[in-house]
């Protein structure tokens, strides 16, 4: 890792292998603590990858430590709640920030996202609340438990 503090910039389509590495890291060793061997492969092949549709619309950002992305996360404007959620021709839709929560900016009113294990006292520590347990069937047929969480943007 590179010794540089990072710089937090807007994702381009030139990351998207960078950011996918990221994301495979991060499942690989924080998903152990939280769900079983055979949900943790299921979630390195199906949970750690990013959309490009979000890095297109500007919505994606990556902290760039000296050329190396450390970290990276978003939001989207799409109906859809998480990577690989939506089977409806809608789910591509652009959200109305006055009726529907952006999903994970300035016009929204509240925030909301679907959350794996790990990332839950993270987002309870940012003021997220647990609206419901559900549990994910990932495309190979294993199911993963998540939390559907919610926050209020304080428009002051």
């Amino acid at each position: 890792m590179s010794n540089a503090d990072p710089v937090l910039r807007v994702a381009t389509a030139a990351d998207l292998d960078a950011i996918a590495d990221v994301m495979r890291a991060s499942v690989l060793e924080l998903f152990p603590n939280f769900y079983d061997e055979r949900q943790v492969a299921s979630a390195a092949v199906h949970i750690a990858h990013i959309d490009p549709t979000i890095v297109a619309d500007g919505t994606y950002f990556v902290h760039d430590a000296g050329g190396e992305i450390v970290a990276c996360g978003g939001w989207s404007r799409r109906g859809r709640l998480y990577m690989g959620s939506g089977e409806q021709s809608s789910d591509d839709r652009l959200l109305d920030p006055a009726m529907e929560a952006a999903h994970i900016r300035e016009g929204f009113q509240r925030l909301d996202l679907m959350a794996t294990l790990p990332g839950v006292a993270l987002y309870l520590a940012f003021g997220f609340r647990e609206v419901e347990r559900t549990v994910i069937t990932m495309p190979d047929g294993v199911a993963t438990e998540a939390v559907m969480m919610e926050r209020a943007i304080d428009p002051h």
